[in-house]
């Protein structure tokens, strides 16, 4: 009895492994968590800051949600042709608070050369968010995202911490990664390269 138990338990944890590969390929498209990208993130010895050179790029899977303001939808995708800022933040988040005011220099400095911020809030109050993106005068827009779909959306990127700031290039790959705080002077050279690509 003892054995007939244990080998029915090892095919119900067989087939619930079998059923979590099959819901892990399946989506409907319209959330976040859509793995459609070849990127997945790794970071060798506790590194925070990463740049991939062209040959070594890949693209995200998919990326959008409701905009903090509530007044639509973001999707990273239609971005395609201009480098991309992505940076994941929160209002509760200090280093967010402090590098935001860089970040809102470095977009009205980089947007006429092709350069597209976005924001994505996580782990967030809609109150907050709305709250923070006032008190600091961010014009660009955010994705707001309480649980973390999007962020969980790019494969082995960490979420134990923020900010997080991805850099892509016109073709949609990542091509710099900062894992901690930034400012205008770290983005500058990274924009200036990427819209100067081909």
């Amino acid at each position: 009895m003892i054995g007939s138990g244990g080998t029915r338990i090892r095919r119900l944890a067989a087939s619930l492994a079998v059923a979590a590969l099959v819901l892990a390929g399946c989506s409907s498209g319209n959330d976040a968590t859509v793995y459609g990208g070849s990127f997945t993130f790794t970071s060798p010895g506790g590194k925070t800051e990463f740049s991939y050179a062209p040959a070594d790029r890949k693209t995200i899977g998919a990326l959008s949600g409701p905009t903090v303001s509530g007044d639509g939808t973001i999707d990273v995708s239609s971005f395609k042709g201009k480098v991309v800022v992505l940076n994941f933040w929160g209002s509760w988040c200090a280093p967010c608070r402090d590098e935001a005011p860089s970040l809102e220099a470095a977009y009205q400095k980089h947007k006429a050369s092709g350069v597209q911020f976005v924001g994505v809030d996580v782990k967030d109050t809609a109150s907050g968010a709305q709250g923070f993106l006032s008190g600091k005068q961010i014009t660009y827009p955010s994705i707001f995202d309480p649980g973390m779909r999007t962020m969980l959306s790019i494969r082995g990127l960490p979420t134990g911490s923020l900010p997080v700031t991805l850099v892509l290039d016109k073709q949609g790959r990542v091509a710099q990664i900062w894992l901690h705080e930034i400012t205008g002077g770290d983005l500058g050279p990274v924009l200036t390269a990427l819209t100067a690509e081909a």
